[in-house]
């Protein structure tokens, strides 16, 4: 990307920490860039929506994104084979293809997190993450983004997935604020508290 930066590329924009988090706020910040310039925020946030969905959905795609066994080379072809198969508008498979040549893809997942976030507040929106240990039905997801758009005083993208490792509860990420009320959390604070007794 031609280094343009945006205010809206600090530490909230994404979930990330350190490195990562500063590679996914300057290519997300790009990539809203050059999508406003184009008129397809919108069509370019489904586009990444849908390719968030695949990752969740694929712990193949996660190990792959995440591997640096893979040279720039494997990385392009696989990003190619991805952005034909899921048929993406021209901006978002060129973006998806640029983050593979420069070796990037372990940052994907955070960029995606970073433009949605850019996205919701050019809206006015606050984008929130909902992770539960089973997913939530319609009236579930409902009352939790209107309890979220209570706290926040603003409408809410609620973005939620499932994590089965949590147990029971859920977490919730408001920007770049978390309120973790899971189970496993809880359990490793008593084992904590065990330990030192």
């Amino acid at each position: 990307m031609s280094g343009q930066s945006s205010a809206q590329s600090g530490p909230s924009a994404g979930h990330a920490i350190g490195p990562e988090a500063s590679v996914a706020g300057r290519y997300a910040a790009a990539l809203f860039d050059l999508a406003k310039e184009a008129g397809a925020v919108d069509a370019t946030e489904a586009e990444l929506k849908a390719l968030a969905g695949l990752i969740a959905e694929s712990s193949d795609l996660r190990a792959f994104l995440k591997s640096p066994v893979y040279n720039r080379e494997d990385q392009a072809r696989a990003a190619a084979a991805i952005v034909e198969k899921a048929g993406f508008g021209d901006l978002t498979a060129n973006f998806i293809k640029l983050v593979a040549r420069n070796g990037r893809l372990f940052a994907l997942p955070a960029m995606i997190r970073a433009f949605l976030a850019m996205a919701a507040a050019a809206r006015g929106e606050v984008a929130a993450q909902a992770i539960t240990a089973a997913p939530m039905n319609e009236e579930q997801a409902k009352a939790l983004r209107q309890e979220i758009e209570a706290m926040a005083g603003k409408a809410v993208n609620l973005d939620a997935r499932v994590d089965p490792d949590l147990l029971g509860g859920l977490i919730v990420k408001i920007g770049s604020r978390m309120i973790d009320a899971s189970l496993r959390t809880k359990l490793n604070r008593m084992k904590t508290v065990m330990k030192e007794a």
